[in-house]
């Protein structure tokens, strides 16, 4: 059954604005050298064009759900979009490297609302039975976002320049803007609507002390994960003999990056400690109480890291390894790109026919095999139909697992429930993006370093080399780039043992068990789990985890 004209239109609508948050997140790696160069900039420097985005981003996912409530989706919507818009223009025309990352960390703030408050928009306007063909619209751009990306900048750095990766987006911000305030319809919950007086999620209290927690830990764990990159980037670690004035200066660079990231993973814990305690949490974890969404969180988050990881490396491999121009990194996506498109097309329609972890566990599977096919042809510098075949089976795979992964996990979810689950997902998706990438960055930077001569370092050193001195060095900066990869197989293959063990498939008589009769915490009609436990932990004998019974004796 085809969506509804109103609905199809209210999705694609929202996916101009999610495409422009996605692209945004890999453009600027193919930029990098270009912004080096262009601002007179270091590698540590420009890089923070992408680290600030992503601070950005992660900061403000958690108020998604709180704001929606409060001031209404559409309103918040529309000008979080505005923002995105303006602040890209600004990151266009920006005159220094400071400036850039300042522009970057303000539209992240605006780009991290759009797709969490929007895909709750579009859940709430499509009938229940017909969210699994909305999703396909609604998260298509966090699946051919990261492979259209580097197509779009290799294009524009080539033929233009490093500033129409941002300037692109007024046109298409405007034209976003206007769409969305035609089509989005008005949320009945909003504050300003009288019938939202007794509504008790439209007074709910900011809790500043969980957006403190986790908005700063957030931030601090991508900030210490990125600083630590600096160091050998900077030619601090080499092959051989180094000055011991470098060595220092790197061990204190990286004693204060892993002290920031232990403060960041501290409030983080600390969040977590208080959202399971107080009654109205920033993020509402308790939503990981339903099944589906606790199985469904620990697949995304395993398997967008990877897919987004792998990404990173390959403009690196394509630059730095072989030389090649930026708009190569496109032209050998594009493959990519068809693929995934197509196979998400079809993948999130067949959510609502066929039981969705079958679904999932075919596209973890294909992820993980061209995963480490990648990882096979980057090591042994394999030509590049090899390396476009690899990257065609991680893209089908992810357009196989990340839709159907998110439909599956929120469909069940009442009116209320939506917004919140959405917020969740996104959260969680997101940081574990942000922390890969710079995870990533700091693997390249120190297995490149090991490699290089000791006059150089770093991925600032490898994209610096002459033709001579790189296709000399090429097999064993081909064998570092490309181990890089062994870290996205192992959360590829991660994701698939969690959609095995975890995800199920919601039943479709409407009772919400799934094929073995099972309902959200894995209990039969009898209410026992899979261990034949009821509630109380207790077997067909009545016999408590201790071998007890009821009076307390054992058997």
């Amino acid at each position: 059954m085809p969506l509804e004209p109103r609905v199809r239109a209210i999705g694609l609508a929202l996916a101009v604005g999610g495409l422009m948050v996605v692209i945004d997140t890999t453009v600027t790696t193919v930029a990098v050298p270009a912004i080096v160069s262009g601002l007179d900039a270091t590698l540590a420097g420009a890089q923070w064009a992408t680290a600030g985005y992503l601070l950005g981003l992660v900061a403000v996912i958690p108020l998604a759900a709180r704001l929606s409530e409060r001031y209404g989706a559409r309103r918040v919507y529309l000008t979080a979009l505005a923002v995105f818009t303006v602040f890209s223009a600004l990151a266009g025309l920006a005159w220094d490297v400071t400036s850039l990352a300042v522009f970057r960390v303000l539209q992240g703030l605006g780009g991290g609302l759009l797709n969490p408050v929007g895909q709750a928009i579009g859940l709430r306007a499509a009938p229940r039975n017909a969210r699994g063909r909305l999703m396909s619209l609604l998260v298509l751009p966090l699946i051919i976002g990261p492979v259209i990306g580097p197509l779009l900048a290799g294009w524009l750095i080539d033929t233009a320049s490093w500033r129409w990766i941002f300037l692109i987006n007024i046109p298409i911000g405007v034209v976003a803007v206007l769409l969305c305030a035609r089509l989005l319809p008005n949320d009945p919950r909003s504050r300003d609507d009288p019938r939202s007086r007794d509504d008790p999620h439209g007074r709910r209290g900011m809790d500043w002390a969980g957006l403190v927690l986790l908005s700063g830990g957030a931030v601090l764990v991508v900030l210490g994960a990125t600083a630590m990159d600096r160091p050998a980037d900077s030619g601090a670690v080499h092959s051989g003999a180094v000055h011991s004035g470098a060595v220092q200066s790197g061990a204190v660079a990286y004693a204060g990056a892993l002290g920031v990231l232990a403060v960041g993973l501290g409030m983080l814990a600390g969040f977590v400690w208080r959202a399971r305690r107080v009654a109205d949490p920033l993020v509402d974890l308790r939503l990981l109480r339903h099944r589906q969404v606790r199985a469904g969180a620990g697949v995304l988050v395993c398997f967008a890291a990877a897919y987004f990881g792998s990404m990173s490396v390959l403009p690196l491999f394509v630059q730095g390894v072989r030389g090649d121009p930026a708009s190569f990194v496109g032209l050998l996506g594009l493959p990519s790109a068809i693929v995934v498109g197509i196979v998400a097309q079809v993948a999130t329609r067949l959510v609502d026919r066929i039981p969705a972890r079958r679904i999932v566990l075919t596209g973890t599977a294909l992820g993980t095999v061209g995963g480490a096919a990648l990882l096979a042809a980057t090591v042994t510098d394999a030509g590049y139909p090899w390396i476009a075949a690899a990257s065609v089976l991680l893209s089908a795979g992810s357009g196989a697992t990340l839709m159907p992964t998110m439909t599956v996990a929120l469909r069940d979810l009442d009116h209320a429930e939506t917004p919140r689950g959405t917020t969740l997902l996104g959260l969680a998706t997101q940081l574990s993006n942000a922390v890969a990438g710079a995870v990533v960055a700091v693997t390249v930077s120190v297995l490149v370093t090991l490699r290089l001569p000791e006059e150089g370092g770093g991925v600032a050193g490898m994209l610096g080399l002459d033709i001579a001195t790189r296709e000399a060095l090429r097999p064993e900066l081909a064998a570092a780039v490309g181990a890089v990869y062994l870290l996205p197989v192992i959360l590829l293959a991660a994701s698939w043992l969690i959609a095995f063990r975890s995800l199920r498939s919601p039943g479709h008589d409407g009772s919400g068990r799934d094929d073995a009769g099972r309902d959200d915490a894995g209990r039969d009609d009898a209410g026992r789990d899979d261990a034949g436990r009821d509630d109380a932990g207790r077997d067909d004998a009545g016999r408590d985890r201790s071998g007890r019974d009821r009076s307390g004796r054992t058997g």
